[in-house]
Parts: C-alpha cells; sequence; structure tokens
C-alpha cells in the first residue's frame, strides 16, 4: 500500500483546507487516519476512519472543526479542516492499517505512511 497526501498549503487563521490522502492498492478494509507533527514533538492523532463501515474518531483538539471522509470509487481519504487556528500548524500525515483491530491514537499501530503535507496558518 502507497499513501500520497496532499492539499497542504498557507491560510489564515478562520480559514478551512481539504487534506487528500490518495491510496494505491486495496484498501477498503483498513483503518486510515491523519496525524500530525510540528518540530520537536511527538507525531499527534488527529483522526481516523474505519473504510469498510466508515467510523469516525477524532482528537479532542479537532472535533467539531475537522471532519474525515472517504470516496471509495477515487480510493482516497480527506480531512475536511475548517476554522482553522495557529496552532493546527503542522506537518500531515496519513496512516494506514489493516483491518480488524481499532487502535487510532497510536502512531505505532499503522503500518503505512504517506510522505506529509505542510499546513501553516498564520494569526
Amino acid at each position: 500500500v502507497q499513501l500520497q497526501a496532499s492539499g497542504g498549503g498557507l491560510v489564515q487563521a478562520g480559514d478551512s483546507l481539504r487534506l487528500s490522502c490518495k491510496a494505491s492498492g486495496g484498501t477498503t478494509s483498513y483503518i486510515m487516519a491523519w496525524f500530525r507533527q510540528v518540530p520537536g514533538k511527538e507525531r499527534e492523532f488527529v483522526a481516523a476512519i474505519s473504510w469498510s463501515v466508515g467510523t469516525t474518531y477524532y482528537a479532542d483538539s479537532v472535533k467539531g472543526r475537522f471532519t474525515i471522509s472517504r470516496d471509495n470509487a477515487k480510493n482516497t481519504v480527506y480531512l475536511r479542516m475548517n476554522s482553522l487556528k495557529p496552532e493546527d500548524t503542522a506537518v500531515y500525515y496519513c496512516a494506514a492499517r489493516p483491518a480488524p483491530g481499532w487502535a487510532p491514537r497510536s502512531s505505532a499501530w499503522y503500518d503505512y505512511w504517506g510522505q506529509g503535507t505542510q499546513v501553516t496558518v498564520s494569526s
């Protein structure tokens, strides 16, 4: 499985962005997630989705502002980010792991990672 993340950029506080993670290979039974990382800090869980049933899970810091979704036809997972804040600035990574199981908050649990896309939110 290969993951390619895209969609990052420089925005102002309050703006929106949509990140995309295109997956190659059969991922319809996978758990997909987004993490983010700033220099000097550990990779932080953002959101996860079960590709087959659509169950979603969010970090408290983004709940109500971010939405994770998937498009089966395009084999792509999205992260819609609204009401962006300067503290959302980070490199965002998508990750994948084949089901079963559900431990979405742990970065060590995932088998595959995308290359990361930079999101910068100015105040």
